[in-house]
């Protein structure tokens, strides 16, 4: 298997960050042909043991002991890589990942779990460090959201042998790689993390109302916000005219019918005010970019390449876009204020500023922690004008 070990080493070297990892195996694999389906599932699982606890074990140990500390360290679904780890290994894979850890250190192996995050950043209240931590060891599970006909989608996911959790009555929790696209039809579900949807519980949208989901990227709020209240008549806007269109495009499949478009960049206030022309909406979503540390056990190589000098930044575009937005705002209307971040820097502080700085008040704030369900984490404050 020596071919796998020098993919693999190929691939860490020479990534950069720069596009999602996921993009970048699969344009490799598209130039490496001759790779199997087994091998590109190998190398694939190898390389995000590597962007997930790469940073963790110290210089002194060579690249293929580093792998295998990785992936004995890690929750891996790729049962073929078991063959990379030593024998005396393989038997303790099964054990918990604080098990495994000690274990790894008996074996003489520094691995400090302290290193995945190398910057001290504070967290936001209902979250814990050391459990955060540990969670960027395994690959979160895969969500749906469930729109129609719901016991006719389990009895499917039954009949397919694909085990799945309720986590409520819309909610099922499956493994990753689950074929759901090749057994349900589209329209009856929605694939969305767990915490994503729990934001919809603080929506409580009325018929008829006027809705502006100002940062809305693809729509999955959006999508969320009309299945809830179809009758709301909803705005959306980003930056990018793209993903737009792939709103658009989600709208069509889920047959809603399709929301004002603005091609505008919210930070922008001078560019805002041209397209907005004095509207006000009964209520706001505000989903701002942020770093995504609540995501990054789904996408580990974006908290490899994270500088904690960025957090501030990201914070300065919170401050900016929420603040423009609640111009639009009717009087008693709520701004729901929504990131996918665990840094309180991105969270209450952003809150705190908007409160200083604006006629509004805080009716509530929450993180959603997703550790224990191995979903995503988010943060979600109300602020009513």
């Amino acid at each position: 298997m020596r071919f796998i070990w020098e993919h693999t080493r190929f691939v860490v070297e020479s990534y950069n960050g720069g596009i999602p990892l996921g993009h970048y195996l699969k344009n490799y694999f598209k130039g490496h042909r001759q790779l199997g389906s087994r091998d590109r599932k190998m190398i694939s699982e190898m390389v995000y043991c590597w962007y997930r606890c790469g940073k963790v074990l110290g210089d002194e140990i060579g690249f293929e002991e580093r792998i295998r500390a990785c992936l004995f360290g890690c929750e891996t679904g790729v049962r073929q890589v078991l063959q990379f780890l030593p024998e005396g290994w393989k038997e303790r894979k099964g054990l918990d990942v604080g098990s495994r850890i000690a274990f790894l250190q008996r074996e003489g192996v520094g691995f400090d779990v302290e290193r995945i995050m190398s910057f001290q950043p504070c967290l936001s209240e209902g979250m814990d460090r050391a459990t955060w931590l540990r969670s960027m060891l395994q690959q979160p599970r895969l969500f749906i959201r469930i729109r129609e006909r719901g016991e006719w989608v389990k009895s499917i996911l039954g009949k397919h042998e694909i085990a799945f959790v309720d986590l409520n009555e819309d909610c099922l929790s499956l493994p990753n790689g689950a074929p759901i696209d090749k057994i349900l039809p589209p329209e009856l579900y929605v694939v969305q993390d767990a915490s994503s949807q729990a934001t919809g519980a603080f929506f409580q949208p009325k018929q008829n109302e006027t809705w502006w989901d100002c940062c809305s990227g693809a729509g999955g709020k959006s999508l969320l916000l009309k299945d809830i209240e179809a009758t709301v008549k909803l705005t959306v806007s980003d930056k990018r005219a793209t993903i737009l269109h792939n709103l658009l495009e989600r709208f069509k499949l889920y047959n809603h019918q399709q929301p004002e478009r603005i091609i505008a960049d919210v930070s922008d206030e001078s560019e805002l005010y041209k397209h907005m022309k004095g509207r006000t909406f009964d209520h706001i979503i505000c989903d701002a970019p942020c770093s995504g540390s609540g995501t990054w056990a789904r996408t580990p190589e974006q908290l490899y390449f994270f500088e904690g000098k960025f957090i501030a930044s990201f914070s300065l575009l919170q401050k900016e876009i929420a603040t423009n937005a609640l111009q639009y705002l009717k009087k008693g209307g709520r701004l729901i204020y929504i990131t996918c971040s665990i840094f309180r820097q991105e969270n209450e502080e952003v809150v705190n500023d908007l409160l200083e700085n604006n006629p509004i008040q805080l009716e509530e704030m929450k993180i959603i922690n997703g550790t224990e369900n191995k979903a995503d984490s988010m943060f979600v404050a109300v602020l009513r004008k």
